[in-house]
């Protein structure tokens, strides 16, 4: 998988009180937000409202677009708003590469047990083996 660094952008819209949280939004990729009560907490939840998001477009075969940089102009909606607090970050994203059809065989009651954790994770069964492939090979490289 390859990795990217899109920007994003924490904010805190004037007149809001601090209870109320902060947005985060990607400007290279609309419709990507996510929120925190804290620019440290929405920026923690953007990492994976944006691993969803890549994913969801390279399931859909959608062309992603290249991150631009925290150099980068802001939308104007965003550059153009009075916003009283604001946070600016590169997150990384792994972007999935071509899928692999493969054949395993597993015991009966294994599998039920392995569709039942995905479907409570609102994944599917490949979704859920390959993401557990890929946090035990980042377990045994911390080993290593």
């Amino acid at each position: 998988m390859a990795l990217r660094f899109y920007p994003a952008v924490a904010y805190q819209a004037p007149g809001d009180g601090p209870a109320d949280g902060w947005d985060v939004v990607f400007p290279d990729l609309s419709g990507c937000v996510s929120q925190g009560d804290s620019a440290e907490d929405a920026l923690r939840n953007a990492v994976e409202a944006l691993a969803l998001h890549i994913e969801g477009m390279v399931a859909e075969g959608l062309d992603l677009p290249a991150p631009s940089g925290l150099s980068a102009p802001l939308p104007d909606w965003l550059s153009e708003s009075n916003l009283a607090d604001r946070a600016l970050a590169l997150l990384p994203v792994e972007v999935p590469g071509k899928s692999a059809r493969i054949n395993i065989t597993m015991d009966v009651a294994l599998v039920d047990r392995l569709d039942a954790a995905a479907r409570r994770d609102g994944t599917t069964r490949s979704g859920y083996l390959a993401q557990a492939v890929r946090e035990k090979l980042q377990r045994n490289r911390e080993l290593a």
